[in-house]
């Protein structure tokens, strides 16, 4: 099999062709065998694979990281960061068992660590919309702030395991089915994640309710 080769300098163009191909999947009911196909595709030189890939993904990757990082720019840097590295690592990539969503998710955790380093290791407190009702008002938006800022915060002390699943299910708001498909693990292991992470969230922010109401981005 002749696989892509993708130079560095070639990648960030190939990401331009991803935001402007014009594909409808989205990430509802796509089986891990097709999603491995494109990738098969995608290594071979094929480029509607690999937007379709990008297509597939990049609104959960995305929302994995602005759960994580407040400042909206930063956030969408850093999801471009992320494909991009999927495009140059992609002819490497071999199949695990693991679905390519989690390969991806391990990708976005580190850009997001290379973000933190880069930063002194801080949660910037500007522009914190990302786990906000658009319902509220902005006196109750501002009030609200400090303690998704504190969310942030306390999901960054947790394992990748943990801040995923809590992601997935409070944010990307996924059933436990759909996450354990998501990570290649059975409903009753992520239904234990989910368990642990909450009790760890819970102990961080001082109250279990606290926790998961600021995932939700729901009003009492």
């Amino acid at each position: 099999m002749r696989e892509l080769a993708i130079l560095p300098e070639v990648a960030g163009a190939l990401f331009v062709f991803l935001l402007m191909a014009a594909v409808t999947e989205d990430g509802k009911n796509v089986l891990e065998t097709d999603i491995q196909d494109y990738v098969v595709r995608a290594q071979r030189g094929d480029r509607e694979a690999l937007a379709i890939l990008y297509q597939l993904h990049v609104r959960a990757i995305h929302r994995y990281i602005a759960a994580r990082v407040s400042v909206k720019e930063d956030c969408e840097d850093i999801t471009a960061e992320v494909f991009v590295d999927m495009v140059k690592a992609l002819p490497a990539y071999r199949p695990t068992g693991a679905p390519f969503a989690a390969w991806l998710y391990r990708i976005a955790s580190a850009r997001v660590a290379d973000y933190y380093r880069k930063n002194g290791n801080t949660v910037h407190d500007g522009q914190i919309d990302h786990l906000q009702d658009p319902g509220s008002n902005p006196e109750e938006a501002l009030q609200n702030d400090e303690a998704i800022a504190q969310v942030r915060r306390a999901l960054n002390q947790l394992s990748e395991e943990q801040r995923v699943v809590l992601i997935m299910r409070f944010v990307d708001r996924k059933s436990h089915a759909d996450v354990a498909s998501a990570l290649g693990k059975s409903t009753a292991a992520v239904k234990t994640l989910q368990h642990r992470a909450l009790v760890a969230l819970s102990e961080l922010l001082g109250s279990p309710q606290k926790a998961r109401h600021y995932l939700r981005g729901t009003r009492e």
